[in-house]
């Protein structure tokens, strides 16, 4: 069984590096055609275009703050302009912020990260779905985490914005599911990325985590871009509305595993 994504036009956004570097080689490996969206990795954006049409793929890179309703508009109109309009949106573009509690945390921080996170994501299904409604047919894939589900002490907004974002994703999936589109969520545990090398690069902090994961392994890019081709795809025509942990069995509540 073979999933083919030829002829799907699909946008990843925050797609320069990490978990959406990958998904767009997964995509691009799949057939699909695909838009690199970035905010100040240009370079980085542009190198994985090469790559991916090195190796016979199509793609380009698309330039947006996602928290930024004209700039979101904008980067649609120069994919409708490129390749007529939308199949995928992967809104993957996220931050975490500093550490902070909430009394001692700034308002501007938790304000950026619920921006980016929360807002730039609706900012993006909004200009997608009018594309998908429009042409009976689509998937919204939003990039949560298992922090939509585990609370995680000094980061609130985080934890705010990717429980908002799976709420609102439900909410989607049921308004256009009529229409012939999916909207999910795909929710990452610990996954080895630039964005948490402080702590798989600490031999202490490694040690605590794995604690963490009853798979005791870190999960890499790969693990996450498999499912997200996956879910976009037809194999997974039936699934709407739910979220899906690639996780190593975090949410499972490890520290229950010999018993309570």
């Amino acid at each position: 069984m073979k999933i083919d994504h030829h002829e799907r036009r699909v946008l990843v956004t925050g797609g320069s590096s990490g978990l959406g570097r990958a998904m767009c080689l997964a995509f691009a490996a799949c057939g699909a055609q695909v838009a690199i969206n970035y905010r100040s990795s240009g370079e980085e954006a542009e190198a994985l275009v090469k790559q991916i049409r090195d190796d016979g793929g199509t793609a380009i890179a698309v330039h947006a703050d996602v928290s930024n309703p004209a700039a979101v508009e904008v980067m649609f109109e120069q994919i409708d302009a490129i390749w007529g309009g939308i199949d995928i949106l992967v809104n993957n573009a996220g931050i975490d912020g500093s550490r902070a509690t909430v009394w001692q945390g700034r308002v501007e921080e938790w304000q950026n990260v619920v921006d980016i996170n929360l807002n730039g994501a609706y900012l993006c299904a909004r200009q997608a779905l009018r594309r998908m409604i429009g042409q009976q047919h689509g998937v919204v894939l939003n990039i949560t985490s298992v922090h939509e589900r585990i609370p995680w002490g000094g980061y609130s907004a985080y934890a705010a914005s990717k429980a908002g974002l799976s709420m609102m994703a439900k909410s989607m999936a049921l308004e256009s599911a009529p229409y012939g589109v999916r909207v999910l969520c795909l929710a990452p545990g610990a996954i080895q990325t630039p964005i948490n090398e402080a702590v798989w690069s600490d031999p202490q902090g490694c040690e605590d985590l794995l604690q963490k994961i009853p798979m005791a392994r870190i999960g890499q890019p790969e693990d996450v871009a498999g499912v997200a081709v996956f879910l976009a795809s037809d194999l997974a025509a039936y699934m709407t509305g739910a979220t899906i942990y690639v996780d190593g069995g975090m949410t499972n509540y490890p520290s229950f595993s010999h018993g309570g």
